[in-house]
């Protein structure tokens, strides 16, 4: 899957790119015959400021047939925000599916 990574307020490293890749590949396996027209990743540090220390958004937007598939989670280490996104995303697309089996079915019996 072709895959836009962008990172705002901190510097998006090769082990940065290569980790969300790699966890983004992990997600082909779900989508299985589904054509992806877009995929993108962005990781941000929204404060450096915080009291209780720095925190890191991670996001995934996902574009099929018509359809966006969106995740967001924040989370106090930026690799943990990544997977969580991966985890989330995953379970999403499981859904999506569902639902468009669950229509052919019905479409089947009527």
């Amino acid at each position: 899957m072709q895959l836009n990574i962008k990172a705002t307020n901190i510097e998006l490293t090769s082990e940065i790119k290569d980790y969300v890749q790699k966890k983004v590949d992990m997600l082909d396996k779900f989508l299985g015959k589904i054509q992806t027209l877009n995929a993108s990743f962005e990781v941000e540090l929204i404060t450096n400021h915080h009291l209780k220390g720095e925190i890191y958004r991670a996001e995934m937007n996902l574009e099929i047939l018509g359809e966006l598939l969106r995740v967001e989670k924040t989370e106090k280490d930026l690799f943990k925000a990544i997977e969580k996104v991966k985890e989330h995303m995953a379970e999403i697309i499981k859904k999506y599916k569902e639902k468009k089996i669950d229509g052919k079915r019905m479409a089947k019996l009527e």
